[in-house]
């Protein structure tokens, strides 16, 4: 069997954290976490997601946290689910960008032509 001699792993919980909780945290917590996690050591971690703040008002500061973590020295990844968040992570200068996929075709055809709400 063969075993890596190196790992990496990846902390995700400044995106994946907030996005999930009712109300939204405010952006000087979410940089007060990443810049913990950054002095314990994480200098490579999942920050944002370039989500519409529509569907996901918790991420409706990703640019500003892009902004810090440049400042800061990390190299962040930011979530991007669509042509459009990539393109915002693009203009926010974020270094590495994630993707997902569904399991299925079906999944991922109405994740690119699903809209957010008009106001």
């Amino acid at each position: 069997m063969f075993f890596p001699k190196e790992i990496e792993i990846i902390e995700v919980g400044p995106r994946d954290g907030p996005q999930n909780e009712p109300v939204a945290i405010p952006t000087e917590k979410k940089k007060e976490l990443i810049s913990r996690l950054a002095k314990a050591g994480i200098l490579r971690m999942e920050t944002t997601s370039f989500v519409h703040p529509k569907w996901v008002p918790q991420m409706a500061d990703s640019e500003e946290i892009a902004h810090f973590c440049k400042e800061l020295g990390i190299i962040q990844i930011a979530l991007t689910p669509n042509l459009k968040a990539l393109e915002r992570a693009i203009v926010a200068e974020v270094p590495q960008i994630a993707v997902f996929v569904g399991a299925s075709s079906d999944f991922n055809k109405k994740i690119l032509i699903k809209r957010p709400p008009n106001p």
